[in-house]
């Protein structure tokens, strides 16, 4: 392991040209739940998609409160000091590593995304308390080897380690490929370790309307899955009560403003054996 007196590092090259023609999965999403780093064109297809599904905004605030619920479990409960969050996105309140530092100070977060849009702002991902550690690797999730391998500077892969996954797997189109990434990930970490997916699911003809209007933006495509496909990388784990839910019933809170009834996302919590 690296330097633990070193809070904060990067692992990343320059960003890229960022282009701002298209719709971007990232900044659309951080329209979504009220961030302000997206463009017209991001704004464009967005409010393109509430017209055709409002329910999409509840999807992303929700799913984006699921996160810091399951973050907070895991730290709590489990007493998982260590998160690989794959497919970080751009920073917005409450990111992995602020909710579990604020339950375990000595957390060692490491986000991971191969965006040049992430990687322009993963600064703000790069904060941490002093006993603590964040890190952000530019680095790809089609290739697991190499992002467990970067990981290691930070993370102790011989101790549990949660590996987050949340609204990412859409992006790959072939199931068994997804499933297949999630394994080899999965792979590398030791018993006692954590998956957490959440994902946009086929389970309205809005949901799957407003998918198609996205996929036709010229946006990198995202798939909505079926449900059972949603519990399917989970397999050979121990799922975490109350199981494959929407990911406003997964250990909801009452009194959470964003606990809406019925959302087209599902979530899981599984534990390695």
């Amino acid at each position: 392991m690296s330097d633990p007196t070193s809070q904060t590092t990067t692992t990343a090259g320059t960003p890229g040209r960022i282009d701002t023609s298209k719709p971007h999965s990232a900044r659309f999403w951080n329209y979504f739940v009220g961030g302000k780093d997206n463009y017209e064109v991001d704004r464009e297809i967005g409010d393109h998609i509430k017209e055709i599904f409002p329910g999409l905004v509840d999807v992303a605030v929700a799913s984006r409160h699921f996160l810091g619920r399951a973050v907070r479990h895991l730290a709590e409960e489990q007493g998982i000091r260590q998160f690989l969050d794959v497919g970080t996105g751009l920073p917005t309140a409450d990111n992995t590593h602020q909710v579990a530092q604020s339950v375990a100070p000595d957390a060692r977060i490491v986000y991971v995304d191969n965006d040049p849009v992430v990687l322009a702002h993963a600064h703000a991902l790069l904060t941490s308390t002093p006993e603590g550690r964040t890190a952000y690797l530019d680095a790809d999730l089609y290739d697991p080897e190499a992002v467990l391998e970067a990981a290691a500077g930070t993370l102790d892969l011989s101790r549990p380690v949660a590996l987050m996954i949340l609204n990412t797997l859409g992006h790959v189109g072939d199931y068994a490929q997804a499933r297949d990434l999630v394994r080899r990930l999965m792979a590398g970490l030791p018993s006692g370790s954590h998956l957490v997916i959440s994902d946009s699911t086929a389970t309205s003809e809005g949901m799957i309307a407003a998918s198609e209007a996205y996929n036709a933006s010229g946006a990198v495509p995202y798939h909505v899955r079926a449900v059972e496909e949603i519990g399917g990388f989970f397999d050979g784990l121990e799922l975490v009560e109350p199981g494959i839910v929407q990911v406003t019933k997964w250990r909801a809170n009452p009194d959470d403003s964003a606990n809406f009834t019925a959302v087209d996302a599902y979530c899981g919590v599984g534990r390695k054996p």
